[in-house]
This record gives structure tokens, C-alpha cells and sequence, in this order.
């Protein structure tokens, strides 16, 4: 069922409005020290001049002229920022107040609207067990508005995770280098190759959004369950020691070989919970790069 248009004006509003003062007091700078653009870029060529470096002729180009030219770079400030989002049905899950989709909602429009104030392009790509939506980069006064809209307003056709089929479809439209925010909460098989393969050409970040109660089972008894993705149900005993371990022990070995593939990958995560804050996370995520880039 699509969403009301009024409801969903609304609660774009009230994320916009919390997303802005979050970036006003606390994140514009640590934003733009952390991500600083891809320096230079090629621009043209012209007329090798005498006191040119050598090491920048052009050498395509001079064989074809019959005459030396080099190539010319301009400085370039400019990024693309892509929010790659995973709207599954599992994100659909909460038991703390709000969803890990509005969780990750909330991470895109504060990045949105980061990006942004820093005059930086934001493109949206929105996955389930299909690309559902791709918005090519673009900036502007209503950007950030249009992005959370689309966002929020999207009724995904799947319900299924396909990680693959997100990853191609970047390397297919990203020719520049990019920064990719891959915001998901990760709970199938990682494609670490290709997951690698894209971060060897853009500044790739992995965004897990998780809920205490996929990691512990609350309460006593019976506990009726069921998989969004796929429909299963089945009962967990949450009064039995045994099933308790158990279930902290898939949850346990799941957060390991997630780490895992990410560091094979050598892609950075950062982890959002949807009993917690976003902002103090996501500050001392920005203190880590900003310390690391020194």
C-alpha cells in the first residue's frame, strides 16, 4: 500500500528538520575535513610549452598530431556522494521505537543535507533482491528534500536482499571516483570480490543498521517469529537457556564474518543501532578518518 502523500510530506519534514540541526551543530565540519573531493582532475590538453614536465605529454594524442602535447588538470573540490540504501523487508523490523529503516532513513537525510552545505553532488540508489530506484547525482536548493522523499515514498516491488545486483549496477553508472554510503543491515552473504573490486575505484563505507533483538531474546516463553524476506515462521523458547546461547551465538558468528568480509574487502563500517543515537556514532566514525588521513 503506497503511503498517504500528506503523511509522508510530514515525516520527510520532521527527518529534514532533525537532519538539519544535526548537521548545523554538530557535523558540517566533520564532514567536510573527512571527505575533502579527488584532488585533481584531467581537464584538456594543449601545446607542449619548453619547461613543461615531461612526465605529463600526452602521448596518444602527440603521436597523432606530429607535434607535443601534454595534458592539463584542474583542482577539483567537487564529489559525488552516493547513498546506496537496501530497502529489503527485513529493515522493516524494530522493537525499540523505530525501524532500521527509519534508522537508515535518518542516517541518509543527515548525510543528504551534510553533503549538501559542502556544494557536493548526492545520488540515490535504492536495492532489494532488485535495483528498485537509481537517481543519478545532482545538488540544488530542494535536492536533499527530493532525495528523503523518494526515499520514504518508495513502495519496493521486492522483499529480498541481492548485495550483487546493487554493487553492479555503482559499476555500472559511477565512472568518477565517488563516496558510497552501502547502508544495510547486512544479514545476507557479503560479495566481498565485488564489494573489493568497487572499493578499489570509489570511497566505500558500510553502513550496518542492526536491532538489539536480532542479537538477544527478550522475555519468557514462546516466542513467535518470523523471516520478512522469505515469510517462515517458526517459535523460539525464550525461557530456554539452550535456545538463548544459541541465538546469541548465530548472532555473535553473523557480526564476526560480516567484520570479516569487510576487512577482506578493506571497506570501513560503521554500525547504527535502533536503540541508540545516531549523531555520537557517527562523530567518532568521522574523529577515526580525520585521525587516519592525518
Amino acid at each position: 500500500m503506497l503511503p498517504d502523500r500528506k503523511e509522508l510530506l510530514r515525516k520527510a519534514r520532521r527527518i529534514e528538520i532533525k537532519s538539519r540541526k544535526l548537521v548545523s551543530m554538530a557535523m558540517a565540519g566533520e564532514y567536510q575535513s573527512v571527505f575533502r573531493g579527488t584532488g585533481v582532475e584531467f581537464d584538456s590538453v594543449r601545446e607542449y610549452v619548453f619547461g613543461d614536465d615531461v612526465r605529463s605529454i600526452d602521448w596518444n594524442v602527440t603521436a597523432r598530431s606530429g607535434k607535443p602535447y601534454v595534458k592539463r588538470f584542474v583542482e577539483s573540490r567537487e564529489r559525488s556522494v552516493i547513498l546506496a540504501l537496501d530497502c529489503s523487508a527485513s529493515l522493516e523490523f524494530g522493537s525499540d521505537g523505530r525501524t532500521k529503516a527509519e534508522l537508515a532513513a535518518e542516517f541518509c537525510a543527515v548525510l543528504a543535507l551534510a553533503a549538501h552545505r559542502n556544494r557536493d553532488q548526492v545520488g540515490l540508489l535504492l536495492f532489494s533482491d532488485r535495483v528498485e530506484l537509481f537517481l543519478p547525482p545532482g545538488r540544488g536548493a530542494g535536492w536533499p528534500h527530493r532525495l528523503l522523499r523518494q526515499l520514504l515514498g518508495h513502495e519496493p516491488m521486492g522483499r529480498g536482499t541481492d548485495l550483487n545486483a546493487a554493487l553492479l549496477e555503482l559499476d555500472r553508472h559511477l565512472r568518477r571516483p565517488s563516496v558510497i554510503f552501502l547502508v544495510s543491515d547486512f544479514l545476507d552473504p557479503i560479495p566481498t570480490e565485488r564489494l573489493a573490486r568497487l572499493r578499489r575505484r570509489h570511497d566505500l563505507v558500510a553502513i550496518c543498521v542492526g536491532d538489539p533483538r536480532e542479537e538477544r531474546l527478550r522475555g519468557s516463553g514462546l516466542v513467535h517469529c518470523e523471516d520478512p524476506e522469505s515469510g517462515e515462521r517458526f517459535l523460539l523458547d525464550a525461557g530456554s537457556g539452550f535456545e538463548r546461547a544459541q541465538f546469541e551465538r548465530a548472532a555473535r558468528l553473523r557480526r564476526e564474518e560480516r567484520g570479516g568480509a569487510f576487512r577482506r574487502a578493506s571497506v570501513e563500517q560503521l554500525e547504527l543501532r535502533t536503540d541508540g543515537d545516531l549523531l555520537p556514532p557517527l562523530l567518532r566514525f568521522f574523529e577515526r578518518r580525520e585521525r587516519r588521513e592525518r
